[in-house]
């Protein structure tokens, strides 16, 4: 059975104006209605990679739950960029989305994704993580990205499916899609099994 079919007797909700997390759920052929709220994204600071994408998906969810029917399902996400312990969250500026850049530069970081899946009754959180490996990049590069593309609303500075991405990823371990923002087949899953449980 397709999604969008077992999906049927559902209202899809995505809390979220990400264009690139409602252009993977129109390619998926899912039949969908965005709803949006600003949310300050802040976590306690003693959580780790995937807790703090989990603990921000949650969060994000929170603040639609009280409108939620019946047969809504709501779909809320949030991802991290993970470097050698640290969070590397949207950066603000110029300044910090070059700094980002240079210390990931010839290194790998994780890039986690957590998709929490609302409905009235119950909430379902899963998360996927993929390993990325930049080339050694030099600041011109880093720059030249920056001010071309001014990526201050991805996580960690970049885009993997814009330039930057195309020249300087060297390796990639896990779901693209998942890098760009959404892991797609996780979601799949997830709903499907949503629908099979008819919760």
């Amino acid at each position: 059975m397709m999604l969008n079919n077992a999906l049927r007797e559902y209202q899809i909700i995505l809390g979220s104006g990400s264009p690139r997390r409602q252009a993977y759920l129109r390619e998926m052929g899912i039949d969908f209605e965005v709803r949006t709220k600003s949310i300050p994204e802040n976590y306690p600071h003693h959580l780790k990679g995937a807790e703090i994408s989990e603990f921000l998906a949650q969060l994000k969810a929170r603040a639609f739950m009280d409108g939620l029917r019946e047969k809504d399902i709501l779909i809320t996400s949030d991802t991290v960029v993970w470097h050698r312990e640290t969070s590397l969250a949207k950066p603000e500026n110029r300044e910090e989305a070059i700094a980002m850049l240079c210390t990931l530069s010839g290194d790998s970081h994780d890039v986690i994704t957590s998709i929490c899946i609302t409905q009235k009754k119950v909430q379902r959180t899963v998360t996927e993580t993929t390993q990325v490996r930049f080339k050694a990049l030099d600041i011109a590069e880093i720059e030249y990205y920056v001010d071309r593309y001014k990526p201050y609303d991805k996580a960690g500075g970049y885009g993997i499916q814009e330039w930057i991405g195309l020249i300087g990823i060297t390796q990639i371990r896990g779901s693209y899609a998942n890098v760009v923002g959404l892991p797609t087949h996780l979601l799949y899953k997830t709903l499907m099994q949503v629908a099979g449980d008819g919760v």
